[in-house]
C-alpha cells in the first residue's frame, strides 16, 4: 500500500503522506517513494509549484520507530543498527531534497508536527497552518539528539541559535501562534484549512515568472553556505544577466508598464 498520494493540476503537485492510522508516520517505504517523487522534479518544468501535507489528523508524528524507518522486508537482509541507519540516513536526504528541488515548496501543516515531521516541514519554503498545529521536538527527553534529519542545520537558520538551543535542548512543543511568532510560519488560517491556504498560495505564485522563482530558491540556499558577500554577489550576477535573455522579461517589464497581470510562458 502506497504511502503517498499525489495530486498534479495546473502546475502545482500535492503531495500527502498517506499513512493516518500511524499519524503519517515515517516508514521505509514512504522515505522512498518520497526520494523518487522528489528525484523525478528536479527534470520535471511543468511542475512549477510543490504542496506537502499529511492525511488525517496530523502532518507527521516523525520516524515509525516500530518499523525501524526500514522495509520490513530488508529485516533478513540487515540488522537492526543498519536498518536504522538507513532510515535516518533516508530521512535526512529528503530533507535534502526538499531543499534542493527547482520549486518552492509549501508545507500544509496541522495538528503533530514531530520529530523527523518538524525537519521536513522546516524544509519546506513556506509553512501555512492552521491553529491545531503544533511543532514536537522531543528528542532530549528520548535520549536522542535534537540533531535530526537536517534539524540541527534548517532550526538555526530560521530562529537564530540562541532560540534553537532552548527549543533543542528543552524539548519544547511549540502551538501555533508560537511558531508565528518565532517566524517558522507563513501564516495561520483557519482550522481545517491550511491546504486551501497552501493551495491559495501556490496559486499566487504562479503569477510570478517560473525563471525568478527558481532562480530564487537557487540563490537562497547558495546564501546560507556562502562563504562571503562577493561569492554571493558573484552568483546573483550570472543568474540576474541569463534572465535578459528570456521571453518572460519582455512580458514582465511590458506587463508592469501596461498595469496588467503578466502572462509567464517560461521561455
Amino acid at each position: 500500500m502506497s504511502g503517498l498520494k499525489l495530486d498534479r493540476r495546473d502546475g502545482v503537485l500535492t503531495i500527502t503522506l498517506a499513512r493516518p492510522e500511524r499519524l503519517n508516520a515515517v516508514d521505509g517505504a514512504l522515505t522512498e517513494e518520497m526520494l523518487d517523487v522528489l528525484n523525478g522534479l528536479m527534470r520535471d518544468p511543468a511542475t512549477r509549484v510543490v504542496v506537502l501535507t499529511g492525511e488525517g489528523r496530523g502532518f507527521c508524528s516523525g520516524m515509525d520507530i516500530q518499523g525501524g524507518g526500514a522495509d520490513d522486508g530488508a529485516e533478513a537482509a540487515e540488522g537492526r543498527v543498519q536498518r536504522l541507519y538507513r532510515g535516518i540516513a533516508n530521512g535526512g536526504e529528503v530533507t535534502a531534497r526538499l531543499r534542493e528541488i527547482p520549486q518552492p515548496v509549501i508545507a500544509a501543516l496541522h495538528g503533530p508536527v514531530a520529530g523527523m515531521g518538524v525537519s521536513w516541514a522546516l524544509a519546506c519554503d513556506l509553512r501555512v497552518a492552521d491553529p491545531t498545529t503544533r511543532f514536537v521536538v522531543p528528542f532530549t527527553d528520548l535520549g536522542l539528539s535534537a540533531g535530526d534529519c537536517g534539524l540541527s542545520w534548517l532550526l538555526p537558520r530560521l530562529v537564530g541559535p540562541a532560540k534553537a538551543a532552548e527549543i533543542s535542548y528543552r524539548a519544547q512543543r511549540l502551538d501555533a501562534a508560537r511558531a508565528l511568532d518565532l517566524g517558522l510560519l507563513t501564516e495561520i488560517v483557519d482550522e481545517g484549512g491550511d491546504l486551501a491556504g497552501a493551495h491559495a498560495l501556490a496559486d499566487e505564485l504562479l503569477t510570478k515568472s517560473p525563471y525568478g522563482l527558481r532562480r530564487t530558491k537557487e540563490l537562497l540556499n547558495m546564501a546560507l553556505d556562502a562563504p562571503g558577500l562577493r561569492r554571493q554577489l558573484a552568483a546573483e550576477t550570472g543568474v540576474q544577466t541569463l534572465a535578459f535573455f528570456s521571453e518572460d522579461l519582455a512580458e514582465g517589464m511590458a506587463a508592469t508598464l501596461q498595469k496588467r497581470r503578466p502572462e509567464f510562458k517560461n521561455r
